[in-house]
């Protein structure tokens, strides 16, 4: 059995995907084909990316070894092999891609549930345990939702389930530098967030460091996972490094994300 935090996450990856399959599994065929923010991507291109990475997570938790030969594939084809795996997925009847996301949902679910403690598997970045992997997950079906209800035109009230992107979102600040050939600043930034609600304020990094980013919550989350254009959000950074972290701030594994443009542009 998973540990509390682990399975707290996971009751929160849970509920995440409940939440948008409450959204999508309602839609006729023209929603299903709907453009969203994501050049190129409708509404089906955002959920079969979300079954084609949770296949590629399950792999991961399961078979290693099968999961290694997919990592060989995202190697050979960075720019592409997102896309691919998206459009193979949307090219099929809305029934049936909505039956292999929750088929595939639930046994990602179960695997992470019956995980040893203390496993870890492999992934497209660093290796990931339990609950590194479930928030993961979390962080990529909040994202691609908030497409699909931007798509629709819905608003989605926030939740205390973005403390878990928030985190991805901080403790990603080195590979965001990474992956775009930056040196990653040496000293920690101390992250202050207002939670949706407004009651609480969720703190990360020493709160002596010199460098701070503030804002609320909901926000911060928009910029990490490339849902929104700085200029669009109250987040600010204090220093040079914190500021030009908010300039590339990124949430997910693999290569750096073209972001949003700025509203009315």
């Amino acid at each position: 059995m998973p540990d509390a935090t682990t399975t707290a996450v996971l009751d929160d990856l849970r509920d995440e995907g409940d939440e948008l399959d409450g959204l999508v599994g309602a839609l006729d065929a023209a929603q299903w084909r709907r453009g969203t923010a994501a050049e190129g991507w409708s509404i089906a291109h955002q959920i079969a990316h979300l079954a084609w990475t949770d296949r590629a997570a399950l792999l991961a938790v399961t078979d290693p070894d099968t999961f290694a030969a997919e990592v060989e594939k995202a190697a050979a084809a960075p720019d592409t092999f997102v896309d691919e795996g998206a459009e193979e997925g949307a090219r099929l009847p809305a029934d049936e891609l909505l039956r292999r996301w929750r088929d595939g949902r639930a046994r990602l679910q179960d695997a992470l549930t019956t995980a040893p403690r203390g496993a870890r598997f492999p992934w497209y970045g660093p290796p990931m345990s339990t609950a590194s992997m479930a928030t993961g997950r979390l962080m990529e079906t909040w994202a691609h939702g908030q497409d699909v209800w931007d798509a629709l035109g819905r608003t989605r009230e926030p939740t205390d389930r973005l403390r878990h992107v928030a985190r991805i979102g901080v403790r990603a600040r080195d590979f965001a530098f990474a992956v775009r050939g930056l040196a990653a600043p040496e000293q920690e930034f101390r992250v202050e967030l207002t939670s949706p609600d407004g009651q609480d304020t969720w703190t990360y990094g020493p709160d002596t460091a010199p460098q701070r980013v503030t804002g609320p919550a909901l926000d911060f989350c928009l910029l990490v996972t490339q849902r929104i254009h700085r200029s669009d959000t109250a987040v600010r950074a204090e220093g040079p490094d914190a500021d030009r972290w908010l300039d590339i701030a990124q949430a997910f594994a693999g290569p750096a994300g073209p972001g949003r443009t700025p509203k009315g542009a």
